[in-house]
This record gives C-alpha cells, sequence and structure tokens, in this order.
C-alpha cells in the first residue's frame, strides 16, 4: 500500500513512518503543502494522510484540488482542532475520513483499514469478476465454477468476496478475520481455517485446478495457477 504523508511536524512524522513501515506499507513524506500537492497530484497514491495546518498551502485547499483530478484516492485527515465545524469543513472539502490529534497508533491503524474496506467496495470495475473459470456476481451474490452454480452460505461468500477483491496477494488470518468478520472477533479461534477447508471444498474440488493456496506461516492466496 503506498501512502503520501503530508504533515510538518517532525516527531510526528518519524513516528508516523516508522510504524506504518513496520507495517508493511510504503511511505512517501511532504512536509509543506505546495510538496504535498504536487505529489499528491503527480503521483499515484492509495492513500494521502494530510494536515490540516500546514506551511503554503493548507490541508483543505490541498483535498479540494486532489478530488478536482483523483475521486478515488482515500484521504485522512489530520486535525488538531476537533470541533464539529472543523471536522465537517474537511469532510466536505473531499476527505474521506479525519483523526484528531494527539491519537494512538493503534487509532491511525484502524482508520487505515476502514478506508481501505471502503474503497475496495466502491471501486468495483464492474458487477461481476472472472479468475480463471471461477465467476463472482456481486448483484446477486453468487458464484459459480465452470459455468456451475455454488451454493454458499453468507460467510462463505463473504469470505470468497474478499478473496476476490485481493486476488494475488497473501492474506493473513488476522487480515482476513478484521475483513470478513466484526473487527472484534476472538482472534484466538481457528474460524478462518475451518472457513477456508469449507470454502475450498465447494470451490476447488473436483476441479482440477486449485484457486486457494495456503502459504505455510503468512496466511492464505487466491491465484490461478500458472
Amino acid at each position: 500500500m503506498k501512502i503520501l504523508l503530508i504533515e510538518d511536524e517532525p516527531g510526528l512524522i518519524s513516528v508516523m513512518v516508522r510504524g506504518l513501515t513496520e507495517a508493511n506499507m510504503q511511505v512517501s513524506v511532504a512536509a509543506d503543502g505546495t510538496t504535498g500537492l504536487e505529489m499528491a497530484v503527480k503521483h499515484q497514491f492509495d492513500l494521502i494522510i494530510l494536515d490540516i495546518m500546514l506551511p503554503g498551502i493548507n490541508g483543505i485547499q490541498i483535498c479540494r484540488e486532489v478530488r478536482k483530478v483523483n475521486k478515488n484516492v482515500s484521504i485522512l485527515m489530520l486535525t488538531a482542532l476537533g470541533s464539529t465545524e472543523n471536522i465537517v469543513t474537511g469532510l466536505d472539502s473531499g476527505a474521506d475520513d479525519y483523526l484528531v490529534k494527539p491519537f494512538k497508533f493503534a487509532e491511525l491503524e484502524a482508520r487505515i483499514r476502514s478506508l481501505v474496506r471502503r474503497r475496495s467496495t466502491q471501486g468495483e470495475a464492474g458487477n461481476s469478476i472472472h479468475i480463471a473459470d471461477l465467476e463472482l456476481d456481486f448483484n446477486s451474490k453468487t458464484a459459480k465454477r465452470n459455468d456451475k452454480p455454488i451454493s454458499l452460505t453468507a460467510t462463505e461468500y463473504r469470505l470468497l468476496e474478499y478473496f476476490v477483491k485481493n486476488a494475488n496477494k497473501i492474506l493473513s488470518r488476522i487480515q482476513i478475520l478484521e475483513n470478513v468478520w466484526d473487527i472484534d472477533f476472538n482472534m484466538g479461534t481457528n474460524v478462518v481455517d475451518v472457513y477456508v477447508n469449507y470454502l475450498r471444498k465447494k470451490i476447488d474440488n473436483g476441479t482440477g485446478q486449485k484457486l486457494i493456496h495456503t502459504v505455510f506461516g503468512m496466511g492464505y492466496i487466491l491465484k490461478e495457477e500458472a
């Protein structure tokens, strides 16, 4: 995940860059509004973390300018001003979410995950996705393999949809729990492994080509074998 951090507080920059990098995110930094806006419009990012009070151009102006050229990038606004008026102003300028300073890094991570899920749902290229001979229809919430309907429970469908939307990516058990189940679900259970096995029996058995693969020590991946 590529993140642009536009922030002018050196201490906060250091903490955020270290934490996001440790979370396997690629972080670029702009320490003033003018540089931040230039980077935001010239390069592709998955998420922009944007302070409101900046030297040069403030965060509200940056957000408005970015939205003129990029409707899809997620924008998380940071503000030391937590009043309703300031929050509404930030959201009205085109931000997807806001975070009031000071904040705990765990809260920042939770907001990022929420934005990724939201943008993933909004960014569907069409009503269905094909991977090999698997077809998933988002409107009817149904699946087919080699044109044969597959009977799925609601949980199995959500799990398959998450795999399909993240095809060719290794997904950890915690990532799957947080996105398919509730974020507060008991992390000590083996529910992910159980449901992956259920799904494999319905998706892969008897097809000659497996799509759901185990990556030992890391999690699972849905991909088409070469």
